[in-house]
């Protein structure tokens, strides 16, 4: 009885067959290459961008339609679009006469604020700005009082008050959050909300003022805003 050996061209045939599977498997592998690492570049942008110059409207508004309100400007350094140090200047005016009590309540001076802003968005130089802030504001000023009929406390009677030149100075934070977004080419518009508190001030015998410059009405803290028309060179 005679043993058949298995043939050479089978086998030969099933190896070559293994060996281009496994060519074909192992090429997408050597296409890659090697892989590149790449790393976050930092940010060219030179320090100074640029510089601003906005007008609160929102202050003058108020100043031309009601009894009190501001004549405001402010100066703004772009650093790398992140930092904006920020100076305001303005001129407060309040002329106001109780309907009810006719006592009435004048004044007018210069103040001026200090701080920084920050810019929150991910994209610092979009043409649009979220950012918050801080201030320090200062005013040094004197106001007038008057009233009618106002009772003598030591002769009794009744007698006109009137008050001039009262001396009064005011210092005070804000926390402030606002938008500013690119309308054309140099022009931008935008807007804030601030929080308003008084850190130190003083007032005169007659109390009180009833509107302080760059501060607003009487209050030991309060809410304010602005709207602001900007152009950035």
């Amino acid at each position: 009885m005679t043993r058949r050996e298995p043939t050479l061209p089978s086998i030969s045939r099933r190896a070559a067959i293994s060996l281009l599977v496994l060519a074909f498997g192992l090429l997408p592998a050597n296409a890659q290459g090697p892989k590149r690492i790449t790393t976050e570049q930092p940010d060219s942008v030179p320090l100074f961008r640029s510089v601003s110059v906005s007008f609160d409207l929102l202050g003058a508004g108020e100043l031309i339609l009601g009894d009190y309100g501001q004549i405001e400007a402010a100066l703004k350094v772009n650093l790398r679009d992140k930092y904006f140090p920020t100076l305001e200047l303005g001129y407060g005016k309040a002329d106001k006469e109780d309907p009810t009590t006719n006592v009435s309540y004048c004044t007018k001076a210069p103040y001026g604020r200090i701080g920084i802003d920050f810019n929150m968005l991910k994209n610092k130089h979009d043409d649009y700005r979220l950012y918050t802030g801080v201030r320090y504001g200062f005013t040094s000023f004197k106001y007038d009082v008057s009233a009618p009929g106002v009772v003598d406390p030591v002769w009794g009677g009744t007698t006109d008050l009137k008050t001039e030149d009262v001396s009064a100075t005011c210092h005070w934070l804000e926390a402030l959050v606002g938008i500013d977004a690119k309308i054309w080419g140099p022009v931008h518009l935008g807007w804030s909300i601030r929080y308003k508190r008084r850190i130190h001030h003083t007032e005169g015998d007659v109390g009180e003022p009833w509107y302080t410059p760059g501060f607003g009405r009487k209050a030991t803290s309060r809410i304010g805003g602005s709207f602001n028309f900007t152009i950035e060179i």
